[in-house]
This record gives C-alpha cells, structure tokens and sequence, in this order.
C-alpha cells in the first residue's frame, strides 16, 4: 500500500504528475492534459480561487454554475459538521426518512410558486442534475402508464440543450458531441431547435416573430410523431452550457400553449436557472410558465456538497402516489441528511442576504448595463445577460455578424487570455459565458468587467496579428 500523500510537500508538477497518472477527468482530452498539465486550484474565499503557484483568479463561472452564496461560507461548513456528527448517512429506502429530507422538502415546497393553479408539494431527491434527469424519465413514462397510456414514451427535448451526461441526461440533451459517443441517444427521445436568435433567425425577423417560429418547432415535431406518442417536453428556462441562450420573450408563452393543447407533460430543467441565478427562486416564475415536473441541483446547496432532485408537479404526485403502488426506483443517496442539512444552511443564507431579490433589483440590472457596453466592442457580435448569467458572441465581421472558421478556436483562444489575466470565463465554441457568484457587488462588477475588456483587447490584438481581423 502506498503511503499517503502530504500536499504540503507537493509541487504544482507533483500533483499535476499524479493527476495525469490517475485522475480521469469528466470532458477532458487526457493526451492534452498530459501535455499541459492540470490547473491545480487549491483554496478559494468569496468570489476568488487560488492556483498552486499563488494566483489569485476571479472565479466568473461560480465554480460550474453552483456556487451562488460564494466561497467560505462557515454557515454550510457548520451545518454539514454538525449533521455529520449527529447522523451522518441513512438510506431513506424500506419505510425510512430523516429530519433534514423531509425539512428541506418542505422547505422547497414552500419555495415554489403556484402558476395557474399547478402547485409542487413534493420532492424526490437525487445526487446530481444527471441523476434527476434520469429519474424524470423514469416518472414520466411511469405516469402514463398509470394513466393507461403507455404508447406515451417519446420525449422531445432541443439541440444544444444539456440535460446532463448519464445515458438518459445525454440522450435528453441535443449535444452532438455527446450523441456521437455511446450510441445516443437512446429509444424515444428526439430534438427541436433551440432557439438562438442570432443564429436562427431569419433576415429582417424580429425577435417576437423568431420566439414564436421556435415554439412552433415543438408543435410541428408533435404532429409528426402522432400527439398520442409524446409523453414530455423538456427544456431550460435559459440554455446554459449551450451558451447562454436567452428565449425571446414570445417563446414561453407559446411553450406553454402547445403542451396544454396536446395535454403532455412539461419539464422545466432548472439545474443552473433555479435559487436565484434569474432573480427568483425558480426561473419558471420568471417566465410565467407551468410546468409538471422541475429538475433542480447545483446551487440547492451552493455546490458544497452533492444534491439534486426533482419538484414533482401535484398533476404526477397525485398518479404515482394514489395509483402507482411501488416506485421502483432511487438512489443510495436520495435524501442524503448531510447533503440535505446543508441545502436548508444554503437557502437560509440565501434568504437572510436576500440574493434573489439582489439579482432581481441590484446587481442583475447592473450587470445588464455594463455588460451591455461590450456590444460596442470590435470583437462581439452581441452581448446579453438575463439575471446573473452572460453571454457575448466572437465574430470576425462585426457589421455582417460573420463567424470565425471554427478550426481557429477563437472561443479558447479568448479563455486563454481570460486565464491569463486572472479571469474565469467559459467559451462554448465562439460564445464567452459568465455566471458569477450571486454575493458579487457592483465594485466586484466593474472589476470583472475591466478584466473582460482586457482579454477582448488581447484576443483582438492576437487576431490581428494572424491577418484573421480587420
């Protein structure tokens, strides 16, 4: 047995060297990364992280989307030690809950707005956003089948969407670089068109026109597919690791008038969009819109700790509960005491700071006006926010909105720079997305913002000296 390892006395290649020798990583090419090496991050505090050889990065990205409430939250620290030594596991499989499941399902369950009537009184818990994608496969098909409807098994979803990465998450997602490996996606699930203005539209379209033509995709697969086949429809409220794609406004409300016509289930994917990242604590609220089940994670505990689960609409809380006898399914760590103890720390936090209130009122609003002062940049296309999250589109020609060969990487180029100048930003081909912490100020704003215009410079400059800008 080896013995074990003293970070202390370890260099940034020591680790980087065991990292490579050991360390499959999630979305990584491992023949790149034995090349250049990891980044080492080692400690972090407020909206900042630290690398091994003592860089002080701005962290634009909130860890993957999670960290709403920033780093070094003593509050979470505490409630997962305090829960950890009263009861630090126990299955709530066989007849059996515990204290900090059931608070924080009702907690939730007091969280959720009732839209049109449609109310969620109820949670089923999982570890991740893939996990909960899965189990909304799962209870979706097993609540037509109750309904006598079993021939409703396809559920459509969008391209570019994520969903998550698990067989049943990939297939749901429209990621073609995910569908390409594992023979995806499986059985009875297909795609839409995501609606992406500045991609999708057509010349002279208005965004009101586009949004309505994008909805009408899903009434077009529909009637293709035969209303009696389709069980679901899920999508995000804003795409997130598609790019930041914000729906025009039209789009929801049109959403919603297809699902009800054609009487099938809607799910809202609120993974990176709920607990305040659009200014309220569900994004549907926003949007105006009902859905029957809700898929939520990440920042439920601000990513301190693993959780995720579903809101179960009372519309399918009702069928599977009062018909459906057992359940077949879960997981080992469905409601998870110390991942649940945190999440109720978590949302307390949220609520005292008020941060969807914050981002509602304060800082989204601001960081709408600055971000909106990139669009005078000879770099981007178009840049938009929606609550606390970013986007802003590279293109080689700014009056005609042409693209880069993608071959360039333009995209990664421009997170390079990001890196280099103390900057976490994400690039999804071409697009450069933000997502910071929800605790950010307007000073911590400005600065970020300040950095950006840096790295925009610097790519520009970078372009230009390989001839492929004017």
């Amino acid at each position: 047995m080896n013995a074990p390892i003293d970070p202390k006395h370890l260099s940034t290649q020591d680790i980087q060297a065991l990292d490579s020798a050991h360390f499959i990583h999630p979305f990584t090419d491992h023949g790149d990364l034995a090349t250049r090496g990891a980044r080492v991050i080692t400690h972090a505090d407020n909206i900042y992280v630290w690398d091994s050889e003592g860089n002080k990065i701005m962290d634009a990205m909130s860890g993957l989307w999670c960290v709403n409430v920033g780093y070094g939250q003593k509050a979470l620290a505490d409630a997962a030690h305090q829960q950890m030594m009263t009861l630090p596991f126990y299955n709530s499989f066989f007849q059996t809950t515990n204290v900090p499941a059931v608070q924080l399902a009702a907690k939730l369950a007091s969280l959720a707005p009732t839209i049109g009537g449609r109310s969620f009184e109820h949670v089923f818990y999982s570890s991740s956003g893939s996990e909960s994608n899965d189990s909304n496969v799962r209870m979706v098909r097993r609540y037509w089948d109750l309904l006598g409807q079993p021939q409703r098994k396809v559920i459509i979803g969008r391209l570019n969407a994520y969903h998550g990465s698990t067989m049943a998450g990939a297939s749901l997602g429209g990621m073609s670089g995910m569908h390409a490996q594992g023979d995806l996606p499986i059985p009875n699930i297909t795609h839409i068109g995501q609606p992406y203005f500045f991609e999708n539209a057509l010349p002279g379209e208005s965004k009101d026109a586009f949004g309505l033509r994008a909805a009408g995709w899903l009434e077009e697969k529909i009637l293709e597919l035969g209303a009696d086949k389709v069980a679901a429809f899920i999508a995000e409220p804003v795409q997130g690791a598609g790019g930041v794609i914000i729906p025009p406004d039209t789009y929801w409300p049109e959403i919603q008038r297809i699902v009800d016509k054609y009487g099938i289930l809607l799910i809202s994917d609120e993974v990176i969009c709920a607990f305040g990242r659009l200014g309220h604590w569900f994004a549907y609220e926003k949007f105006g819109y009902r859905p029957d089940l809700i898929t939520f994670a990440k920042a439920v505990t601000s990513g301190y700790i693993p959780l995720g689960g579903v809101m179960v609409g009372d519309r399918v809380a009702k069928v599977l509960i009062e018909q459906g006898g057992e359940f077949n399914h879960g997981y080992t760590y469905s409601g998870h005491p110390v991942a649940c103890a945190v999440a109720l720390a978590n949302i307390e936090l949220m609520e005292r700071e008020n941060l969807p209130g914050r981002v509602k009122d304060d800082i989204g609003p601001y960081l709408a006006q600055r971000f909106a002062e990139l669009n005078e940049h000879p770099l981007v296309g178009v840049a938009e926010t929606c609550g606390f999250v970013a986007g802003l589109v590279l293109v080689k020609d700014k009056a005609t909105g042409a693209s880069f060969d993608p071959d360039l990487g333009v995209g990664m180029m421009c997170r390079a720079h990001c890196f280099r100048n103390g900057l976490i930003m994400r690039a999804v081909g071409d697009r450069m997305i933000i997502s910071p912490p929800l605790v950010m100020t307007r000073v911590q704003i400005d600065e970020m913002m300040a950095l950006i215009h840096t790295c925009l410079d610097a790519t520009l400059a970078q372009l230009r000296a390989a001839g492929q800008h004017a």
